[in-house]
């Protein structure tokens, strides 16, 4: 499929790999290493990529489906962006296999052969270097390019990844665009990797406020950088109940600080929290207020709290002129 011989790409990859420096230098080479020496692969191997079956595949949906329902409109409007460039999109789970799929028609037949469909098996120990199995076995967003791709009937493909963590922070997938297209640009690529990365950020935060839906959501870190997907989730009495995997770094949160009661004023400072909660709280009375039509007491029943502790909480949040 590429554009050299397939003798020539293997030629390619045993040459880094008998330079015994090269791996050390070079994370692709270093991958090409890991898909020949601890995978015995073969470069040359022209077999069929390998599929669960329909009873597995199904068993895999069930185990992440509250992510791939929080992920349909994300993957749709990606499609949108990026669809009418010869592009597929695929939501895979942490071993490598894709569970959702966005692309156009008259794609389906090639994108299928290649494997790039759900239930295929992208993993780097049974696919060797690729962007689904290689980002998720470094844990890291990557694109691997046409001949950067292990087996040589990959070579054809661009394939763009970013990995993607559920609401506890663990690896849950990863998301993917692979391309078709020899004339994919450096400059094409970056533009697709940008938009991976936003919609990956997109699907952990949707994941995350699903998961604590009855919790308030809290942005983490410097309010410039909005779209980090850095997301708290704090109870009423504002204990960290639940962290993203961006905040979970940028605040050194575990899941031990958590399970200890760890206060949200002690990660995020009592100023930010100050601020953040009192926005959520004067959110939340004004849903009660305007879903009880204004009626004060039937506001306060909603919120579990008394009529007179409601009447303190407009006061203090500047909500005392709300109808009564």
């Amino acid at each position: 499929m590429g554009d050299r011989p397939g003798n020539d790409h293997g030629s390619l990859i045993k040459q880094a790999l008998d330079n015994g420096a090269e791996p050390a230098r070079s994370a692709l080479a270093a991958s090409w290493r890991r898909s020949m020496s601890l995978y015995g692969l073969d470069p040359e191997d022209g077999g069929r990529p390998q599929t669960l079956t329909e009873a597995q595949l199904h068993e895999a949906r069930q185990a992440m489906e509250p992510m791939t329902r929080a992920a349909q409109g994300v993957l749709d409007r990606l499609f949108l962006a990026v669809g009418d460039t010869g592009c597929c999109i695929l939501l895979t789970n942490a071993d490598g296999v894709p569970l959702e799929r966005r692309g156009a028609a008259a794609d389906d037949d090639i994108f299928r052969r290649w494997g790039l469909w759900p239930g295929a098996i992208w993993s780097e120990a049974v696919e060797g270097t690729n962007g689904i199995g290689t980002a998720l076995a470094e844990h890291r967003p990557l694109t691997i390019h046409r001949d950067q791709h292990f087996h040589t009937r990959n070579t054809a493909l661009s394939c763009t990844s970013h990995p993607i963590h559920d609401h506890l922070g663990r690896l849950a997938g990863l998301l993917d665009v692979s391309s078709c297209r020899a004339d994919a640009t450096a400059g094409v690529l970056g533009l697709i990797a940008a938009a991976v990365a936003d919609a990956a950020r997109a699907i952990e935060a949707q994941t995350f406020r699903q998961a604590f839906s009855q919790a308030r959501i809290v942005l983490a870190g410097d309010p410039v950088e909005r779209n980090t997907a850095a997301l708290l989730a704090v109870d009423r009495d504002d204990l960290v109940i639940g962290a993203t995997r961006a905040a979970r770094l940028a605040l050194s949160i575990t899941d031990e600080r958590i399970a200890a009661q760890l206060a949200a004023s002690e990660v995020l400072g009592a100023g930010c929290v100050e601020t953040e909660l009192l926005e959520a709280e004067r959110g939340a009375v004004r849903r009660a207020l305007a879903r009880s039509g204004g009626n004060v007491s039937a506001a306060a029943r909603a919120l579990g709290i008394s009529r007179a502790t409601l009447h303190r909480k407009l006061h203090r949040l500047g909500l005392s002129r709300e109808p009564h």
